[in-house]
């Protein structure tokens, strides 16, 4: 009996196969129904329906790491209403240059549970770019590991170019971290877009808040402009927020693929104020056949980081954390 019992111990140790961390239900977040709710030991993901598919909360020891705009709470966009500035990681799909107006994501989505750790959230079908999106979320049982996967379909009868493009809000004021690729096509690694011009400076001049050290670039406060593109191939992307939480983002980043983006670059950044951080991950331009899907994978974690005073992180640190990351 007692080596039965250790035989099943160890089967269940070695397979997997044991009760999950995660807890998963519906809840009311935010003034919003119908929110799902993943929480393990080390954090709670809220995902919202109600206005366009998105992660409202991503929380480790009760501080929340996206943007919150409370006064935006339970409220609903409707098609002929002027559009609002949501709160949240939000995700959408590109080329952002280009990309017909995409007005049905911005509604309600469907919520579903799928597993014992993960959830999905689906898109109305969009009629006039001719796809639908679909959102799997999977939490990991014992760690801060959130797995995004936004799938992109055709339902059209025509070929279709998207590509993912990620719009997550951190809050503002902490400093971000991006990785510079040592080939750039760009004289200084990254360009801006100047706030409301049709021109992009691609070899604009240095500033106090923008830093080069050990070949990252550190935005350590509010920028001249707020919008900054980077054709970044190290496929990761840091925050380290003013409450001490450092959030991390891995995804594939390639300089073989085709990028739809003016200037092909695989991250943009939008640093504003002092109140968020956009931080975007932008997947290759895919070729959607008609009835066909195509994905694109975000990994997420967040653990606790001291925001320095001085601004100035360890980045050897840093890369020692993302390394050991899978």
């Amino acid at each position: 009996m007692k080596r039965l019992i250790l035989t099943l111990i160890t089967f269940i140790l070695v397979t997997g196969l044991c009760f999950s961390q995660v807890t998963i239900k519906t809840v009311e977040a935010f003034g919003y129904k119908n929110c799902i709710e993943l929480k393990n030991p080390k954090v709670k993901v809220i995902l919202d329906p109600n206005v366009g598919g998105r992660i409202l909360s991503y929380e480790l020891g009760g501080k929340n790491v996206l943007y919150e705009n409370r006064e935006l709470d339970g409220k609903i966009w409707e098609k002929g209403m002027p559009k609002f500035e949501v709160s949240g990681g939000r995700f959408d799909i590109g080329p952002e240059k280009t990309a017909p107006a995409r007005e049905s994501f911005h509604n309600m989505w469907n919520a579903e549970i799928t597993g014992k750790n993960s959830a999905r959230l689906i898109s109305q079908i969009d009629t006039v770019v001719g796809v639908q999106l679909i959102r799997d979320f999977i939490l990991s049982d014992n760690s801060s590991h959130l797995r995004c996967i936004q799938h992109i379909k055709n339902v059209s009868k025509k070929v279709q170019n998207y590509a993912h493009w990620s719009r997550t809000f951190a809050k503002g004021g902490g400093i971000c971290l991006v990785p510079l690729n040592p080939n750039s096509r760009l004289p200084k690694g990254y360009a801006i877009y100047p706030y409301n011009s049709t021109y992009i400076d691609y070899n604009p001049p240095k500033e106090d808040n923008l830093r080069v050290r050990e070949g990252i670039l550190e935005m350590i406060g509010t920028p001249s402009q707020p919008k900054f593109v980077m054709d970044s191939n190290a496929g990761w992307l840091a925050y380290n927020s003013k409450d001490d939480l450092l959030f991390i983002k891995k995804f594939k980043a390639a300089d073989n693929k085709t990028y739809g983006d003016v200037l092909s670059n695989q991250v943009s950044i939008w640093y504003y104020k002092e109140e968020k951080c956009e931080i975007e991950p932008i997947g290759p331009l895919e070729t959607i056949l008609p009835e066909k899907t195509v994905s694109y994978t975000e990994d997420w974690w967040l653990m606790e980081h001291k925001y320095p005073e001085n601004k100035k992180i360890n980045l050897t640190e840093i890369k020692t954390i993302i390394n050991t990351l899978y």
